[in-house]
């Protein structure tokens, strides 16, 4: 494990700019990010193209890990690997970017296609007195970087293995393996060295302002309180060529422990300050 909690510098793009302290935390330690990242099952990537004045955006899943050091504590400094087809766009970018930098006279630092990824989760729906006061407990985080092609076939069945149990825990092993060279070809995984990274975080109980606080025909009239919000998993149903008939323990365990997981950190989110807190007034 790190001896200290590492923390990503703080860049002007990566800033948290906090308005009201009371509703979100910010943090830029890279144990809190990285955990926000590996437990979000769809991570929104965005680049920018030539061709549209728009950035891109797409739904990607991934994993922060670290192939040269594979046993590096989550808070380690770690790289993000995305899944992806081997002819999308963004794989094609990151493959024009990767040749560009290759060529005579290419600046060497940074290599890749700059690229921003976005992972949030939903702890509970947090009920107020006001509109103006309703808020949600959140954990959202968000990484910048550069991602480049993995071309060495080791790095690369490693990532699949990585990404695979990151959707369910322990199951690269139990399927058809290895890849055979179709899908091997067909399968593109982008490294993506970290430059900076920011998360924010709220959680606890409402928030009011302290006039309404002191109106007992509103608090008579007004639940407040948090609604805890959590991914569930539904009970597995087989598949029409399955021919397996009990689940197998890899999976149930999986299915059980993740519900309850989650369901203990919307909780824990809510409760985390019991008493109500005051807004201050202007």
């Amino acid at each position: 494990m790190p001896s200290e909690e590492l923390q990503y510098p703080t860049k002007p793009y990566s800033k948290v700019n906090r308005y009201d302290v009371r509703e979100g935390k910010a943090t830029y330690a890279l144990k809190t990010i990285h955990e926000l990242v590996n437990t979000c099952p769809i991570l929104q990537v965005s680049f920018a193209t030539q061709d549209s004045p728009f950035p891109t955006m797409l739904p990607m899943i991934g994993q922060m890990g670290s192939f040269a050091r594979p046993s590096s504590d989550i808070g380690d400094v770690l790289e993000l690997y995305l899944h992806g087809y081997v002819s999308s766009r963004l794989i094609n970018m990151s493959r024009k970017s990767n040749n560009s930098n290759d060529a005579p006279g290419a600046e060497t630092e940074p290599s890749g296609l700059p690229i921003t990824v976005g992972a949030s989760h939903i702890d509970g729906l947090v009920l107020a007195l006001t509109p103006n006061s309703h808020s949600y407990n959140y954990r959202s985080a968000v990484l910048f970087g550069h991602a480049e092609i993995v071309t060495d076939a080791e790095e690369k069945l490693w990532t699949m293995e990585l990404i695979t149990n990151s959707v369910v825990r322990d199951r690269y092993r139990h399927t058809r393996l290895p890849p055979n060279n179709a899908e091997m070809q067909s399968t593109s995984i982008l490294r993506v060295r970290i430059a900076a990274g920011s998360a924010k975080i709220r959680s606890g109980m409402p928030s009011d302002e302290k006039s309404d606080l002191e109106d007992a025909a509103l608090l008579d009239r007004v639940w407040t309180g948090v609604v805890p919000v959590h991914y569930t998993l539904g009970d597995p149903m087989p598949g029409p060529y399955n021919k397996l008939e009990t689940l197998p323990g890899y999976l149930d365990d999986f299915v059980r422990e993740s519900n309850q997981d989650a369901k203990g950190i919307a909780v824990e989110a809510a409760t985390k300050a019991m008493k109500p807190k005051l807004k201050q007034e202007d």
